[in-house]
C-alpha cells in the first residue's frame, strides 16, 4: 500500500487511513515523498550544499511522528523519491494493492483546476485510490 505523504494534514490523515487498512489486510505501507528541484531560467535559487532529497526526508519523518507519535505500524517503510508528486506516487503503486492520498480539500472552481495529485492519482494510478478529505475543510492546511 503506497501512501503519499507532503506534510500536510491531509496527508497525515492519509497514513492513518493506511495503517488501519494495511492492518486489517496484512500490507506493508510505503509513506512516499517526492521532491523536485526548482529550477528557474538556468539559476538554481539554493544554496549549493541544499538537499532538497533530505529536507524531503525530514518532512516525510514528521509527518510519520504526526500520525503516529512513537509507535508507528511495524509495516511502514519510508520512501524519499525525485519527481514530480503526481508522476511518483503513480510508479510506485503500479504494484501496490492500493494508493491513499490526501486531498487539500479545494472545492468548487478551485478544485476544478489542473494539476490537482490526489485527481491524476485517481484517473491515473494502476490500483484503487482512497482521497482522504481533511476533517475539518475549513481548517488551514
Amino acid at each position: 500500500m503506497v501512501v503519499g505523504v507532503d506534510g500536510s494534514g491531509p496527508s497525515i490523515e492519509a497514513l492513518r487511513w493506511a495503517a488501519r487498512l494495511a492492518h486489517s489486510l496484512g500490507a506493508t505501507i510505503e509513506a512516499t515523498i517526492a521532491w523536485h528541484p526548482a529550477h528557474t531560467y538556468g539559476f538554481y535559487p539554493y544554496p549549493a550544499d541544499y538537499r532538497p532529497d533530505q529536507e524531503a526526508a525530514g518532512i516525510l519523518s514528521d509527518a510519520i511522528t504526526a500520525a503516529f507519535e512513537s509507535a508507528p505500524p511495524p509495516r511502514l517503510v519510508e520512501s524519499v523519491r525525485e519527481g514530480h508528486p503526481s508522476q511518483v506516487l503513480i510508479d510506485a503503486a503500479r504494484h501496490a494493492q492500493m494508493l491513499v492520498v490526501g486531498s487539500r480539500g479545494h472545492g468548487g472552481f478551485t478544485g476544478l483546476l489542473l494539476g490537482s495529485v490526489s485527481a491524476y492519482c485517481a484517473e491515473h494510478a494502476p490500483c484503487p485510490v482512497l482521497v482522504v478529505r481533511p476533517q475539518n475543510p475549513t481548517a488551514e492546511h
